[in-house]
């Protein structure tokens, strides 16, 4: 098997981006003469090939539409709604392979982007095989964590079992099972889906590093790499194996996995599909928009994420719009939209059972109640009453930590009801400590590192990073918990147009943010040289911005483009100590 790859099928350059009309536009790739259909509602677009999956026809348009959304194939007069992507010309036939439409904010660009090959997961077919009672059970632990045994063969996904993810901003809602870290360091083999601290969890892999750093963990072939800080965490782990997409990975003659990847963040997102006997697991973890949309139908099991919540827009923006019952209003409707977004895909793939978990977080640290209060999230029992009512021949399962589905008996119609077992009575189900101290005391170590006494630490830090030639401008303020600028901290201004650092804004029109960081976390990532995820999906910042855009290049820079290596202090405080005085300020009373 060859290696999935994405690429780009079309690309359109931003004049010709603005000529795209509502409804339905043809176009055709000069280079090679394919041909592709773009359909445009207001700021939204979809894709597909121009060519009809029944045998081959050209797309053209339907005079007998009206609502502007259907091609007629010229063959044998197959019908396609391009905004839904369904055949509706024979009904209920085939759905459309969707492109993904990459839209540029910084030249106006757009991209075509296709899987290739689009389904993977059909080379070398194996049929069902019938399943004993205790052959194939899911566990489940906490968050999106699960451990599968299939045969004689364990193996666990995304262990996140103590600490904190993104700094100090999530905790576990769910207590692991007492024998969890002894389950994980058992396993055959972990999968870990993407680099995000709720799934790579250095506490975790720490722990599990002392009993066993030879145990096999994979991982995907991401453009950066998941375990890109694995040197500089310390942590000793000596068998961590990176694999390509779309590749059967085979554990023995049962049992297979494939990684793939997400549509919207193949540089970072992957989702995994298990198969034992025929039988297949599909596991979307957080994936946006998983192999672009394009996946197994009937599997028997399929997890995915489910809360929403993971982010820190709108919670920590103030300003201008953002009013208490505006952020309300919000994500009301996004937890509306992602519950229905994934109902309909439980729909559209009809798995056998459906569960949903990777959503159990908890914002639980005192500090940060006003985000636990305002970031409500959606309920797994919500999700699973709607996917019954959509999908009624769909077994659906909410797991408690320790609760077990046995695949063979859920596939029986006799004894469904004896399919899952919940934990036993007296269990601990909530977590209701979280050794706070312990983590964030770690965290605000930083704070008095020998670098931050010297003011070109900031020059120094930018320059490493790399991101310049954008016009936007960002005050960076350096707070206690509660966002109020400390004694002692830093307060800045980076103009990323030419990477200078002005004491004042510019006359030039520019695009501005301002940034209210914890100075504890703020000061742990720049001297370790982490992703800023620590801060705005930890809830660790507060932002507000003129005007009010959101700045994908800049942020996807800083959250997923950072350099591999961390910034050279060692070098730094050689030079500084030559050329740069000591702000004698800076840690004089930021801990008070």
């Amino acid at each position: 098997m060859t290696s999935q790859v994405s690429k780009t099928v079309l690309r359109l350059q931003a004049e010709d981006v603005q000529t795209l009309k509502e409804g339905i536009n043809f176009k055709k790739n000069p280079e090679d003469g394919k041909c592709y259909i773009i359909y445009k509602v207001k700021d939204k677009l979809r894709a597909c090939r121009n060519q009809c999956k029944h045998q081959g026809g050209l797309f053209i348009k339907d005079m007998e539409d009206m609502d502007g959304s259907t091609v007629r194939c010229t063959k044998h007069y197959w019908k396609l709604n391009v905004a839904t992507m369904e055949y509706v010309n024979p009904p209920d036939s085939f759905m459309q392979d969707e492109l993904e439409a990459v839209l540029s904010d910084t030249d106006g660009s757009l991209e075509l982007v296709e899987l290739s090959p689009p389904d993977p997961w059909t080379a070398e077919p194996r049929e069902a095989q019938e399943l004993q009672a205790g052959e194939i059970t899911l566990t489940y632990i906490t968050h999106a964590c699960m451990e599968l045994k299939a045969g004689n063969k364990t193996m666990m996904f995304d262990p996140w079992l103590t600490g904190p993810a993104f700094a100090r901003g999530w905790w576990l809602v769910h207590e692991p099972p007492s024998d969890a870290m002894d389950r994980l360091s058992q396993a055959d083999l972990i999968y870990i889906s993407h680099m995000h601290s709720d799934h790579l969890s250095y506490p975790t892999l720490r722990r599990l590093s002392k009993k066993r750093p030879d145990i096999p963990i994979y991982v995907g072939n991401t453009s950066r790499p998941v375990f890109w800080y694995l040197e500089k965490s310390g942590v000793n782990l000596t068998n961590i194996k990176v694999v390509p997409f779309g590749v059967w990975q085979n554990v023995d003659d049962h049992l297979r996995f494939m990684i793939l990847m997400d549509g919207v963040h193949p540089e970072m997102d992957t989702c995994l599909i298990v198969e034992y006997k025929g039988h297949m697991i599909l596991n979307t973890v957080d994936c946006t928009r998983p192999n672009n949309g394009r996946l197994p139908h009937g599997v028997d099991v399929m997890m995915s994420d489910f809360a929403g919540g993971a982010s820190g827009f709108p919670m920590t923006f103030h300003g201008g719009k953002y009013t208490e019952s505006w952020k309300a209003d919000f994500i009301k409707n996004e937890r509306k939209k992602l519950l229905n977004y994934k109902t309909q895909l439980v729909k559209s793939l009809q798995p056998k059972i459906y569960c949903p978990f990777a959503g159990y977080f908890t914002e639980a640290h005192p500090s940060d109640r006003y985000i636990k209060e305002t970031n409500i999230k959606n309920s797994p029992a919500d999700l699973n009453e709607s996917v019954r009512k959509s999908c009624p021949n769909t077994l659906t399962w909410t797991p408690l930590p320790g609760s077990v589905l046995d695949l063979a008996l859920a596939l029986n119609d006799t004894s469904k009801r004896s399919a899952i077992t919940e934990p036993p009575s007296g269990t601990k189900i909530y977590k209701d400590s979280w050794d706070f101290d312990l983590y964030v005391d770690e965290l605000n170590a930083s704070i008095t590192a020998e670098v931050f006494k010297y003011k070109s630490w900031i020059q120094y830090y930018y320059n490493w990073a790399g991101f310049k030639g954008y016009n936007l401008v960002i005050r960076v303020i350096e707070t206690d918990d509660d966002f109020k600028p400390r004694c002692g901290g830093y307060d800045y201004l980076v103009d990323f147009l030419d990477l200078s650092f002005p004491d004042t804004r510019p006359e030039r029109d520019h695009a501005y943010e301002e940034i209210k960081n914890r100075v504890g976390v703020m000061r742990h990532v720049v001297l370790n040289g982490l992703l800023w995820d620590d801060l705005y999906i930890g809830f660790n910042n507060r932002m507000s911005r003129d005007p009010d855009v959101y700045h994908h290049k800049f942020w996807n820079h800083f959250q997923t483009e950072l350099p591999l290596s961390g910034p050279d202090w060692d070098h730094f405080l050689q030079t500084a100590s030559e050329t740069d005085a000591p702000d004698e300020s800076s840690n004089a009373c930021v801990l008070s």
